[in-house]
């Protein structure tokens, strides 16, 4: 576990941070961009668990904790000493969320149109979570064209896009409530 008795240490001031290894890196490397925006997406859905009900509020509990593994893989480099102890997300985390959203997508209404973020307020704060997730992915692929990265950690961030849609449509009244694009209806 972590524990920080000191939260500021001005390491950071000008303009670079520490990965998981140690490397000093700036701020602004696609790696930091990959990992900050996987902490956005987990931030979106703590403003998501604040409207959730019941049902959801575990998987979105499991999903902010597995955000944090992937965040801890993302900040150590794969060709780091220390990357063969370093915290790796599984493709038993990939499952479990393929299985989630088998289950949930089972009782929703097949879509006859694309579903606009909306309807209740969890829903729209999942949509933007799920938002978020798809920019993560993208920093992420960009990543790992120019730098190995886990393979399961891409993979991790394309089901949780996945699953956070289908979980903002379970939030809309099971998708009775889902606000449904109209093609040209402004023309």
């Amino acid at each position: 576990m972590v524990k920080l008795t000191k939260i500021y240490t001005r390491g950071g001031d000008a303009g670079e941070t520490s990965l998981g290894e140690g490397t000093r890196v700036r701020k602004d490397a696609l790696r930091v961009e990959a990992f900050g925006t996987v902490d956005e997406a987990n931030a979106a859905i703590g403003i998501a668990r604040l409207h959730s009900d019941g049902t959801v509020d575990p998987i979105l509990g499991r999903l902010q904790n597995d955000l944090f593994d992937l965040g801890a893989d993302l900040c150590r480099p794969e060709e780091s000493r220390a990357s063969k102890t370093a915290l790796r997300v599984s493709t038993a985390q990939v499952t479990r969320l393929e299985a989630e959203i088998d289950q949930l997508n089972a009782a929703l209404a097949p879509l006859e149109s694309f579903v606009l973020p909306g309807g209740s307020p969890a829903s729209a704060y999942l949509h933007l979570a799920r938002t978020v997730t798809r920019r993560a992915e993208r920093l992420a692929v960009a990543l790992a064209a120019v730098e190995p990265i886990n393979p399961e950690a891409l993979k991790y961030l394309n089901r949780l896009s996945d699953l956070l849609f289908v979980l903002a449509r379970h939030c809309n009244d099971t998708g009775a409530g889902d606000v449904l694009w109209t093609p040209g209806a402004n023309r």
